[in-house]
């Protein structure tokens, strides 16, 4: 009955327009009386199926111009939908544009004037259903495969899906269309034929005058696209549909792009020119511009929109552009550290550290390549006159400039270049054969043209001058148009050249470009590149000079071909490829001749194919299984002399920490175990010869491999290690099991054909060693002892059991070691470890030494070393015979020194042993230079503001050491200090710095004096680590050293050791005797990153750093102008300038501040700290009560100030630990942490949580986090819940803050993209 009721109302309505339409009725009180006649039978207005009857009334039975004029009367009465009629239009009037030109023409008037006045239509009770209806009528969600139905996302794709619709009727118009892949629209835009029932020259005309109209509305329908591109309301649903529908969006910017160069209607245009309508979908078109109309946050955005912190770097006080890539240049120098290797490549860390720089800093590429290479550079000059020790010297340095820094470039130039290829798979032909060459190549060029000019940063260390030398030259003969060989190089000297070919730094990195296909040769062309050009070569090259090039001609190797490859890198990668086929197939002299050229100059200063170099080394070690091998040991024991070489050759800290900068510990770790496991089960009887004459045994080959294992991972620290929260202990994670695992993962990239250059690199590597994923439960004997090694760091030693094979390997080697000692048939050593008792029978022949596997005596070493410590504890042993025993030991086994360190070390931890006295009779005395060493500790530690005066006051007690500390430095002082030994003291050295670090003081400055009477010219290095133990013993002394760097980063202290503030101040020159009479200061910054290890509560740093940070705001606000002239300052133009200080200098100081504190907490503690510091350490700052010290005087800048630096101080927290995207496994956990830190906000706006700080700071804080997310890192805000943003927006409108509050649902991806929509449309004017 009801749908009856209905059908008659409708009825009457039709009878009632044609009525009037026959009458020719006033359009207005036909409106009128229709809008009365239908509010009187109930029906709600604007009504949806009077729209759809009024459009099917005029198409096409009733297209005149009396009923067009009824639907705009309706429409101007609101008793239809405008939205639900315009669409209802497109579906009828566009396919039919051709036949019916007035009627587009009279829909597109409609669009003009109803299309972009939205807010009315959505204030309506019936919006959500018209928006369900318009849905329908335009197929949206099945065109644009978004299945959600909230009507302010089909607002979006309606004004999309119009706008497209207008694009394809013009180039349909144009006959552009055919151009397009599809060659069709996805829209009804198509021409339909129509049949003209007219003849002769009437019918021309009436062609002619068509064809007239079709133009001027296809010149209408352009202008009219453009009119949504720049209207105010329409362009930013338009910049939603943009962010939230990506592939249509590119898809519509294609057929812009068409329309834009192909349409002779555009470019005869007056109101539209192509550029124009090109510029409005552009990546550089403004949508959003976060205007906001509080005073302080005017204030703040007018500087953030001035270029973010880039434009003002200038302004702050000593602080230059270098100040943006202050993180970076600690990351730089933290990886430096010598003690420390990583599982990650380098290359993976600084290139995401560079996009999350280079989004916060607002630069272009060309500046964020430029801060790279500067950063790089002062790396290397920061350390150019190295002082002497067991830590990573110029190598290292020069590794990170010319070969980790060329391959961040590398691979975010592969990003950009690749990306097309990617979206074009399906023209995959097109691209298979060119190079794409993207904006970040023009950058990386322009950078390198801009870094000659810093002449002193380019000045090249003494060891790399004859590299630059020759890089200079090979330019200058290229333009030369001679060409000469690379050998040619390596047998003239430069003063042969007839002008001057000096090179220096700037040199090596471009031919470290050129190598990776980065530049090409035209860069030496470059302006002031080279000296000028020369009419013929010096002289010729001998032709039979060894060297790399007649290697490739096929010369053998020679004594001396062999000393020349060691010692003059390779240059190419086929160079490379020759030595490592020798290598694995050549014969065994051979063998052992091209691992050490491999191990040679190529490794250490062959930065162009630096990479290659280390990943063959480390496919050597582990070697293919011959064709014709039979046997039925391993095949490894084949390669003995050849591995052992290599061992020999990449044991150096230096080439360590390259292998650890290359991302490479992980697969060398899993080439040493088979090693490990196969030469430590052979008895030391089996040996080989190694050229010239040198026997190389099992248990050589075994120490070896075994020492570098263990460098590997953090096998020497102490057991208490500190902890964030429930995140693991900071660097215990680098475990046999956790590199096995990381290496595992390379192989699971290489399957999965990663996009990530650096991640195949590593998976190229890690299945060319082996295809298959590698376990520790595949090294049985590697397992037993790491399991003892973790069994006596954690209890005490037991488990000796009588009769044994255990028991008795103990026994014998007892008596090796003290065979001299135990006279007759009493013995002075008794095995006395848990219930077990045994005597050593006393052995006359000293040369008679166990002939054992290794893994059979490392298990045996702890109950030995138990037993001689317990001996000489009792009086039994003395020190010295002691210490001769376990150098006996040593001796038999190097590798057997591991074993002694961790034994020695787990037993000071647990502090059972009485202290001895170092009086230089029964132990080693440091009298000799102890007060020396701790007068120098002194000036180091006040160098760099830190006074602990309680801790270094000295006095006249004798000097004492733990009896199991005694041990250990009294033994590490016997060894030499030749490249054998020393590959076993790189690892004994940090383990005895780490274990007298957590012995009471002065224990380290004791153990730093013996060692310098041993390595006098060490004494600089020695120093320098005492003195980095203070801070494990005293955190007020890091609270000290955290406030120097903050101070001397902003030039706020001029007292300290540089007042200009930035880089130089922080990090200074490094540290050394380079003064007569003495070290040089230390930057605060250098000694932090040495000491920050050692920390081992590092929990309150959090509350340490924020107060710093606060405490640093304060300063900057005091540091600036009279309280007279902040009044003047608040009202100068845009706050932004008065005098020579401004509102934008002291926001410049602050967000370095920021920067600095953010970089500390990151490096200090990591992900655990991160996570720490944003969801406990900021929220209970915020909830407790502060007292402004000086809020008379500052008139409330402090407040703001301190929120905007807390801002971006929880920002860069983020980034640095996260990532500005999710590309990086980190940022796995940042959704949880974030999604609480934006509860935590949403819920203060909501006022559920009562807040204790002044009112300005938390408004700045949460005005400048939202800002710098939107602005930044607007891919965080998808994973917020969708709630939380819509209520953090909420907040943020009540704060008047409307367009951050658009702006944060503009980024928050589909799911608040109706949100957005609508309150773009609530906000029109």
């Amino acid at each position: 009955m009801a749908v009856f009721i209905q059908s008659s109302l409708w009825d009457s309505v039709l009878e009632m327009t044609k009525v009037a339409q026959e009458k020719g009725n006033d359009p207005l009180l036909w409106a009128i009386q229709l809008s009365s006649y239908l509010s009187s039978s109930g029906v709600s207005l604007p009504s949806t199926e009077l729209a759809n009857l009024l459009v099917s009334h005029i198409c096409w039975d009733n297209n005149v111009p009396i009923a067009w004029k009824f639907l705009e009367r309706a429409l101007m009465l609101k008793i239809v939908p405008p939205m639900l009629v315009l669409a209802l239009l497109s579906t009828r009037v566009i396919p039919s544009r051709c036949s019916r030109s007035g009627a587009f023409r009279l829909y597109m008037e409609l669009l003009k004037r109803y299309a972009f006045s939205l807010k009315s239509y959505i204030a309506v009770p019936n919006y959500p259903k018209t928006m369900k209806l318009i849905n329908t009528v335009l197929h949206l969600s099945q065109i644009f495969g978004l299945q959600a139905s909230e009507p302010g996302i089909l607002v979006v794709e309606f004004i999309f899906s119009i706008v497209w619709q207008l694009l394809d009727a013009s180039l349909d118009d144009e006959r552009l269309l055919e151009l397009l892949p599809e060659k069709k629209s996805r829209w009804e835009t198509k021409h339909q034929e129509m049949e003209v029932d007219v003849h002769g020259s009437y019918a021309d005309k009436r062609m002619d005058h068509q064809n007239r109209l079709q133009n001027m509305n296809t010149r209408m329908a352009i202008e009219l696209i453009g009119l949504f591109l720049r209207n105010k309301v329409t362009s930013r649903i338009l910049y939603l549909a943009r962010l939230n529908m990506p592939t249509h969006w590119q898809d519509f910017v294609q057929q812009i792009r068409l329309l834009g160069e192909n349409s002779s209607i555009l470019r005869n245009s007056t109101v539209m020119t192509p550029d124009a309508l090109l510029q409005l979908t552009s990546g550089t078109h403004k949508i959003f511009s976060l205007e906001c109309k509080t005073s302080s946050s005017q204030m703040f955005h007018a500087i953030m929109s001035s270029g973010s912190l880039a434009s003002f770097a200038g302004l702050c006080h000593g602080a230059s552009h270098s100040a943006l890539w202050l993180p970076l240049d600690l990351v730089l120098e933290d990886t430096m550290d010598g003690y420390q290797v990583s599982a990650t490549s380098a290359v993976e860390s600084i290139t995401g550290l560079m996009k999350a720089l280079q989004a916060i800093n607002g630069t272009t590429w060309h500046g964020s390549f430029l801060g790279l290479w500067m950063a790089a550079l002062r790396l290397v000059q920061r350390e150019r006159d190295p002082i002497e020790g067991p830590v990573p010297r110029l190598d290292a340095r020069l590794c990170m400039l010319l070969s980790i820094t060329t391959l961040v470039v590398a691979d975010l130039i592969d990003e950009e270049e690749s990306a097309p290829t990617d979206e074009m798979e399906c023209n995959a032909e097109t691209y298979s054969t060119e190079l794409v060459h993207g904006k970040r190549r023009e950058d990386l060029v322009s950078s390198l043209q801009c870094l000659v000019d810093y002449h002193s940063l380019l000045t090249p260390p003494q060891s790399v001058i004859s590299a630059a030398n020759q890089a200079a030259a090979k330019a200058t003969l290229f333009i030369s148009g001679i060409d000469a060989g690379n050998g040619y190089f390596q047998c003239i000297s430069m003063k042969d050249m007839p002008v001057n070919c000096s090179g220096n730094l700037h040199h090596l990195i471009v031919e470290s470009c050129i190598a990776r296909n980065l530049l090409d040769t035209s860069a030496y062309f470059w302006p002031g590149y080279v000296n000028g050009s020369i009419n013929r070569i010096p002289h010729s090259v001998p032709a039979q000079a060894p060297g790399w090039s007649s290697l490739m001609k096929g010369a053998s190797l020679s004594p001396l071909m062999i000393n020349v490859l060691v010692s003059a890198p390779a240059t190419s990668l086929a160079e490379l490829q020759k030595i490592f086929e020798i290598a694995v197939k050549g014969s065994e002299d051979e063998r052992i001749a091209a691992a050490k050229i491999l191990c040679g100059a190529s490794l250490i200063h062959g930065w162009n194919i630096q990479e290659h170099t280390a990943y063959f080394i480390t496919r050597l070690l582990s070697p293919p299984v011959p064709a014709n091998y039979s046997g039925s040991d391993s095949h490894l024991i084949d390669y003995a002399p050849m591995l052992n070489a290599i061992l020999v050759g990449i044991a150096s800290v230096d080439c360590v920490q390259i292998f650890s900068l290359h991302g490479l510990v992980p697969q060398l770790a899993a080439s040493l175990m088979p090693i490990c496991e196969v030469f430590g089960s052979c008895v030391p009887c089996v040996s080989w010869t190694s050229t010239p004459g040198e026997e190389v045994s099992a248990h050589c080959v075994f120490s070896n491999a075994f020492a570098l294992l263990l460098k590997l991972w953090r096998f020497n620290h102490p057991p208490l290690e500190h902890g964030v929260g429930h995140v693991p202990p900071v660097g215990s994670q680098l475990t046999p099991e956790y590199l096995l695992s990381v290496r595992n993962s390379h192989l699971v990239s290489c399957k999965n054909n990663h996009k990530d250059p650096n991640k195949r690199r590593l998976a190229a590597v890690a299945s060319s060693s082996s295809p298959k994923p590698i376990f520790v439960d595949s090294f049985p004997k590697l397992k037993v002892w790491y399991r003892q090694h973790l069994a006596f760091i954690a209890s005490t030693l037991s488990g000796l059991v009588p009769g044994t094979p255990v028991h008795r390997i103990v026994d014998s080697l007892l008596n090796m070691m003290f065979s001299k000692i135990n006279k007759g048939s009493q013995s002075l050593i008794s095995v006395t470890s848990g219930s077990s008792s045994s005597s050593g029978a006393g052995s006359e022949d000293t040369s008679l030494r166990p002939k054992l596997p290794a893994w059979d005596i490392l298990e045996a070493v702890p109950f030995v070393v138990d037993a001689a410590l317990t001996a000489c504890a009792h009086g039994k042993l003395s020190p010295r015979e002691l210490c001769t025993g376990l150098k006996e030991l040593a001796d038999l086994l190097p590798a057997s020194l591991a074993t002694i360190v961790s034994y020695l070390s787990a037993e000071v931890t647990r502090g059972v042993w009485k202290p001895v006295f170092m009086n230089g009779t029964d132990w080693p005395s440091p009298a000799a230079n102890l007060s020396n060493v701790e007068e120098h500790i002194k000036k180091i530690l006040a160098a760099t503001g830190v006074d602990v005066l309680s801790l270094l006051a000295g006095g006249s007690s004798p000097a004492t050491l733990p009896l199991p500390l005694a041990a250990f430095v009294s033994l590490t002082i016997t060894y030499k200090l030749d490249k054998a030994s020393q590959r076993f003291l790189n690892l004994a050295g940090p383990a005895l710095e780490y274990l007298a670090a957590g012995c009471p003081w002065p224990c380290m400055p004791i153990v730093a004096s013996l060692w310098t009477q041993k390595a006098k010219r060490w004494s600089d290095s020695l120093v320098f680590s005492a003195s980095r133990t203070v801070f494990s013993h005293n955190n007020d002394a890091v609270v000290q050293l955290l406030k120097s760097c903050f101070t001397a980063t902003l030039g706020l202290n001029t007292t300290s050791i540089s007042s200009n503030g930035g880089i130089g101040a922080l990090l200074g020159h490094g540290y050394g005797s380079h003064f007569c009479g003495g070290i040089s200061p230390v930057a605060p910054g250098i000694l932090y990153l040495r000491v920050y290890r050692s920390i081992r509560d590092i929990m309150f740093l959090r509350e340490e750093i924020v107060s710093l940070l606060i405490q640093s705001v304060r300063d900057i606000v005091c540091s600036g102008p009279p309280r007279e002239r902040l009044e003047k300052l608040k009202k100068a133009k845009n706050g932004m300038r008065y005098g020579h200080v401004s509102l934008a200098t002291s926001m410049t100081r602050v967000k370095l501040a920021a920067l600095l504190g953010a970089s500390l907490v990151w490096l200090s503690g990591g992900l655990g700290l991160v996570q720490s510091v944003i969801n406990e350490t900021l929220p209970s700052w915020f909830i407790s009560v502060h007292r402004s010290e000086q809020v008379e005087y500052s008139g409330g800048l402090v407040a703001m100030l301190g929120g905007y630096a807390l801002a971006y101080f929880a920002l860069l927290c983020g980034v640095f630990a996260w990532g500005i995207d999710s590309t990086s496994s980190a940022s796995k956990r940042r959704p949880k942490i974030l999604g609480d830190l934006m509860e935590f906000l949403a819920s203060a706006l909501d006022g559920k949580i009562s807040l204790g700080c002044d009112p300005t700071t938390w408004r700045a804080y949460v005005s400048g986090l939202v800002s710098l997310m939107v602005g930044c890192t607007p891919t965080w805000v998808l994973d917020v819940d969708i709630e939380v943003l819509k209520r953090l927006s909420k907040g943020l409108r009540q704060w008047n803050e409307e367009e951050l509050a658009l702006g944060l649902l503009g980024v928050g991806g589909v799911a608040t993209m109706g949100a957005a929509a609508e309150m773009i449309i609530e906000n029109e004017s």
